[in-house]
C-alpha cells in the first residue's frame, strides 16, 4: 500500500529578527518542551501543541489529567451497558445483542474477546464504548482486531487496547475503516501492524498511539474516501517496532502516522517523536492538509514527507533532533542525496485541485538540529503510466485515466504537463533553522542542507520527460522559494541537482534568487 521514499533578486536589506531560543529536551526520556512564543519574521509563533500544552498522554497518571485514557467514568452511566472483564467475550456478546446506539461501560479490569483470531466487536451505528479507570483490552497476541464493522458514528474513549495481531497494513481499532468515528482519550499500543484505521470524518484526539508494530494509525481506506480527517493532541512515539523498512526494504510502508489519498485533514497539537522511521508521512493523492503546532522531534527518519500530494500548510511547528538515523546511514554509504527533516517530493499547490489553499506553504516553524532542513525533490522518471511510479496504477488528481498518459497523447498538453506530479507552488518563510555541529556531528555538506532539486529523466524511452528539463522546472520555473527566513549554524544549499552545492551568497544571487530578506549566523548555533 504504501511506497518508497525516493528513487527514493538583488538581497534586500536585513530586516531586524527576534531569533527564539529553543528550550528542549535533553534525552529521549525529559519532558518535551514547547517553544516560547516569539513574534516578526524568522521567529515562529504561538507554541507546541495545541493553545501551548505539549500532548503529553502516553505517561499520564492513572485517574489524573482529563487527557489520561485511564481517566473515564468510574461508574457506569444512565442506560448504559456494563461490561464484566471476568466473562471472556462479553464485550462481543452484549455488542451482538443490544441495538444500534448503545452505551457500553467496561468496568475496571482486563476485558478479553475469545479465543479466535477473528473474535473482535463488530461495532453497530452510533455505538459509544467507554471505559472506567483501569479498563483494557487485551488481545493476548490471538486476536487480529479489537472493533470492526462498517457502522457510521462509533464513538471510543478511556480505553487501552494492546496485544492485539494485525497483519501488516491493517489495523486493531476501525479495522474496516468506517466513516465518522471518534476516538479519544485512548491508548493504543503494543500491537502488531496498524493500532488505528481511518474513516471519513475520523476524529482521533488525546490518544496515546505507541508502540505498534507498523504504525500508529494508517489513514487509508478502500476506495480512497477519507474526507474531513482529524488528527489532534495525540501522542505518537516509539512505533514500528517490526522494523519493516528492514524486512522490506523500499516497501515505504512504516511511520508514525502514513496518509493515503486523504482529502482535507487537520493534524494539529500532536507530540510525534521516537519513531522507526517517519514521524508523519502523506503518500499518494493526499490533498487540503494543515499541519499545525505540532512537536515532532527524534523520529529516526524524517520529521514530515508530503509526497506526490497537493495543497498543504505547515506552521508554527516545533520540528528537532529528525532524521538522524536514516540520514547518517545514507550518508555512510556515499549517497550523496539531501535527505532532511522536511521532505517534499513531487508534491504542491495546485489551484485545480479544492482546498484551503493553492500552495504548499511551510512558515513559522522552528527546526533545529536535525539532519539537514527542507528538501524539495521531484523525480523526472516518476509519472502516471511509468514503470518508476511506485504509487502503482494511480495518476494525479488531474488527469481521470491513467492508460491516457501513454505515446502519443502525453507528449503534447495538456497531458504533458498534467501526467507528472509537481513540486510547485511551495513557500517557505518566517522559519527559523538552527544547526549546532556539536549536536550533529557530520561535515555541513551531509547534514544541515536546504535544497530545491530533480533527478535527470532517463526512462522509459518514450517519456516526454527525459534529460534535464525537468529538473530546470523544479528549480527556475515552478515558483518554489524561500525568503524571510533565520538560518543559524553552518547551512549550506543545493539546486537544481545533487552534488551542486551553494554557499548563502550563492543561493541568493543569480541565477537562483533565493532567500530574499533571509538572514545567516554561520557561527551560530551552539549553546
Amino acid at each position: 500500500m504504501v511506497r518508497e521514499r525516493r528513487h527514493r533578486a538583488v538581497p534586500a536589506a536585513p530586516l531586524v529578527l527576534l531569533l527564539l531560543a529553543a528550550t528542549g529536551c535533553t534525552g529521549a526520556g525529559d519532558a518535551p518542551a514547547g517553544a516560547a512564543g516569539a513574534s516578526g519574521p524568522g521567529a515562529p509563533a504561538g507554541s507546541v501543541g495545541a493553545k501551548g500544552a505539549v500532548a503529553r498522554v502516553c505517561d499520564a497518571p492513572a485517574g489524573g489529567p482529563a487527557t489520561a485514557p485511564a481517566g473515564g467514568p468510574a461508574t457506569a452511566p444512565a442506560g448504559a451497558v456494563t461490561v464484566d472483564p471476568s466473562v471472556v467475550g462479553d464485550l462481543v456478546a452484549k455488542t451482538a445483542a443490544s441495538p444500534p446506539r448503545t452505551t457500553f461501560w467496561l468496568r475496571p479490569g482486563t476485558h478479553t474477546l475469545g479465543p479466535g483470531a477473528y473474535d473482535q466487536v463488530e461495532a453497530k451505528e452510533g455505538n459509544r464504548y467507554l471505559g472506567a479507570p483501569g479498563a483494557v483490552l487485551d488481545g493476548r497476541g490471538v486476536n487480529r482486531y479489537a472493533f470492526g464493522g462498517t457502522a457510521d458514528g462509533v464513538t471510543l474513549r478511556h480505553l487501552t487496547v494492546r496485544g492485539f495481531a494485525a497483519p501488516k497494513d491493517e489495523g486493531v481499532v476501525n479495522h474496516d475503516m468506517a466513516d465518522g468515528w471518534v476516538i479519544e482519550h485512548l491508548r493504543i499500543e503494543d500491537n502488531s501492524g496498524a493500532g488505528l484505521m481511518a474513516g471519513a470524518r475520523q476524529e482521533l484526539r488525546a490518544s496515546c498511539l505507541r508502540g505498534n508494530g507498523q504504525y500508529g494509525m494508517n489513514a487509508y481506506k478502500t476506495g480512497d474516501s477519507v474526507r474531513g480527517l482529524v488528527v489532534e493532541g495525540n501522542e505518537i512515539t516509539g512505533n514500528n517496532t517490526d522494523d519493516w523498512e528492514r524486512r522490506e526494504p523500499g516497501c515505504g510502508c512504516t511511520a508514525g502516522v502514513k496518509f493515503w489519498a486523504v482529502d482535507g485533514a487537520d493534524v494539529r497539537g500532536n507530540w510525534v517523536h521516537g519513531n522507526r522511521g517517519a514521524g508523519l508521512w502523506a503518500d499518494t493523492n493526499n490533498n487540503d492538509f494543515l499541519f499545525e503546532d505540532n512537536l515532532v522531534e527524534e523520529n529516526d527518519g524524517a520529521a514530515l514527507i508530503y509526497e506526490t500530494s497537493y495543497n498543504a500548510v505547515v506552521r508554527n511547528n516545533t520540528i528537532r533532533r529528525n532524521n538522524r538515523v536514516e540520514g547518517r546511514a545514507a550518508a555512510e554509504e556515499g549517497d550523496d542525496f539531501p535527505y532532511a527533516a522536511v521532505y517534499v517530493s513531487e508534491s504542491g499547490g495546485e489551484p485545480r485541485v479544492p482546498a484551503r489553499t493553492d500552495r504548499i506553504e511551510i512558515h513559522r516553524n522552528l527546526l533545529e538540529d536535525n539532519w539537514s532542513g527542507i528538501t524539495l525533490w521531484e523525480d523526472a522518471d516518476r509519472f502516471c503510466n511509468s514503470p518508476s511510479n511506485t504509487s502503482a496504477g494511480y495518476c494525479t488528481l488531474l488527469v481521470e485515466s491513467t492508460a491516457r498518459c501513454a505515446p502519443p497523447a502525453i507528449a503534447a498538453p495538456p497531458l504533458r504537463s498534467d501526467c507528472r506530479w509537481k513540486t510547485r507552488r511551495v513557500d517557505v518563510h518566517d522559519n527559523r533553522f538552527v544547526l549546532d555541529p556539536a549536536a550533529v556531528p557530520c561535515p555541513p555538506a551531509s547534514c544541515g542542507r536546504m535544497a530545491v532539486l530533480a533527478g535527470r529523466g532517463t526512462s522509459p524511452d518514450w517519456s516526454p520527460y527525459l534529460g534535464g528539463g525537468v529538473a530546470e522546472a523544479v528549480t527556475h520555473g515552478q515558483d518554489n522559494r524561500w525568503h524571510d527566513n533565520a538560518y543559524v549554524g553552518p547551512w549550506t544549499f543545493v539546486a537544481r541537482g545533487p552534488g551542486r552545492g551553494l554557499d548563502f551568497g550563492r543561493w541568493r544571487g543569480a541565477p537562483y534568487r533565493q532567500d530574499a530578506g533571509s538572514v545567516l549566523d554561520a557561527r551560530g548555533g551552539g549553546r
